[in-house]
């Protein structure tokens, strides 16, 4: 549920893996623009993979408004915006027209799944899983298991995710899990530091691709996760876990200006040529 860029991504992997897929969406302006989202991507890996018939795995896609086409799922996956009333809601609509032995998942990555688990109906057949953006291009997926998950939906899962070609970590539900925790962490004092002037954004996103060898800044990154997902999580953290997550007032300013990050065209860099993002200044 969601047709986003996190949803449409899910739903990506899961037709590259073989999977028959339905992508629920909110309006029929949602829901094209999630089907287009979709094949575009598909289209691109078509291009990277030869051997990939693009027009075979869109074959296997559904784009609807309409939830009860998720009534024969074995899997639904809710990926609607980081907001707690949103997903309890979109919780709600899709366990009303699930089997009894459907998996129902939520791609939360900062609230407690435990919290999420109260309202439902089926709490031992609810957990989370985590997916990182960009989704096709992703190696991990979190599990976050709830005190009430059922262990053999843990193992399940953690096959499903093995079969999206992708590694499984399993984590207890705890503020932020583990990997929203530490990359926030990080990248709201990579914020700081730049709202200090102790270094440019490039700079500072060097210090660690080159210093600690990670793959991508802890600004650049923002940026590609989006600023207002970044926002988001850092008030879910700062409320669970106190002060050391509360967010920078930059990272405030520039949410409430519109600067998002590659999804708006600009953020920590100027994503004009998403290929050669230059830094903003």
């Amino acid at each position: 549920m969601g047709g986003g860029r996190m949803g449409a991504g899910i739903a990506h992997a899961f037709l590259l893996a073989g999977s028959r897929v339905v992508v629920v969406e909110r309006d029929t302006e949602g829901a094209d623009a999630a089907a287009l989202r979709i094949d575009e991507s598909l289209r691109r890996s078509a291009d990277r993979d030869p051997g990939l018939d693009a027009g075979e795995c869109a074959a296997r896609l559904r784009v609807t408004t309409d939830v009860e086409a998720c009534r024969g799922a074995a899997l639904v996956v809710e990926a609607v915006p980081e907001d707690r009333v949103l997903k309890e809601d979109a919780l709600a609509r899709l366990e009303h027209v699930l089997p009894d032995e459907a998996v129902l998942a939520s791609n939360t990555s900062s609230i407690s799944i435990d919290d999420l688990a109260l309202a439902r109906r089926r709490p031992e057949r609810f957990l989370g899983l985590h997916f990182f953006n960009p989704v096709p291009s992703s190696a991990l997926v979190e599990i976050v298991r709830g005190a009430t998950t059922d262990p053999a939906v843990v193992d399940t899962a953690r096959e499903w995710v093995a079969l999206l070609g992708k590694t499984p970590i399993v984590v207890a539900d705890s503020p932020g899990f583990a990997s929203s925790r530490l990359g926030v962490a990080l990248g709201l004092e990579a914020i700081r530091m730049l709202e200090e002037r102790v270094a440019s954004a490039a700079d500072i996103d060097a210090a660690m691709t080159l210093g600690y060898r990670h793959p991508v800044g802890p600004l650049r990154t923002t940026d590609l996760v989006g600023l207002d997902v970044r926002l988001g999580i850092a008030q879910e953290l700062a409320r669970e876990l106190g002060e050391r997550f509360e967010p920078p007032a930059l990272l405030r300013r520039m949410v409430a200006e519109g600067r998002l990050g590659r999804k708006s065209g600009a953020g920590f860099y100027d994503w004009t040529d998403p290929d050669s993002p230059k830094e903003t200044r």
